[in-house]
């Protein structure tokens, strides 16, 4: 699952976290991601800018659906995740033994497979501490670091429900 088909299957309030936590915290590239959408909308960042938040929230969340919005959608996944949501990522790392800066950035390569009882244990203690609609987008998120992601994590990914988008 691409950046762009997540946005396409996530819950609308999870989307409105996200962004509202960006405009919060995350200013400049709130501002940035707004233009370059509207850009490739062929509007004018201005229109945009002028609408309503809720309004630009919908307009980033209808044009982060289309596979040409792919790879700004997941950079501001994946900036919510790293600046906003440390303890997940750092609980992950830990459950799953990956190295990591103590701020959930993984140092040095990923590992080329994930070990079966380490990934069931470490969702469900993710599962108990988090949301899971939080969960369920980190997993599928980190899940697309590597080429073909990982097969176990996919599988679970499909089946387990909690983990669902929405």
């Amino acid at each position: 699952m691409n950046a762009y088909q997540i946005y396409q299957e996530i819950n609308p309030s999870l989307i409105s976290e996200i962004f509202n936590w960006i405009r919060d915290h995350e200013r400049q590239l709130y501002k940035t991601a707004l233009a370059n959408l509207a850009a490739s909308r062929n509007l004018r960042p201005i229109f945009v800018e002028k609408k309503s938040v809720p309004d630009q929230i919908a307009f980033l969340h209808k044009t982060l659906k289309l596979r040409t919005s792919d790879t700004i959608g997941e950079h501001l996944l994946q900036v919510w995740f790293m600046k906003g949501k440390k303890e997940l990522l750092i609980a992950f790392c830990d459950g799953m033994g990956i190295e990591h800066d103590g701020e959930g950035s993984v140092e040095g390569s990923l590992p080329e497979a994930l070990d079966d009882q380490k990934l069931q244990s470490t969702i469900e203690a993710l599962l108990s501490e988090h949301d899971a609609l939080v969960v369920g987008l980190y997993l599928r998120i980190f899940n697309l670091q590597t080429a073909s992601g990982w097969a176990n994590l996919a599988q679970i990914l499909d089946q387990d429900q909690r983990l669902s988008l929405n």
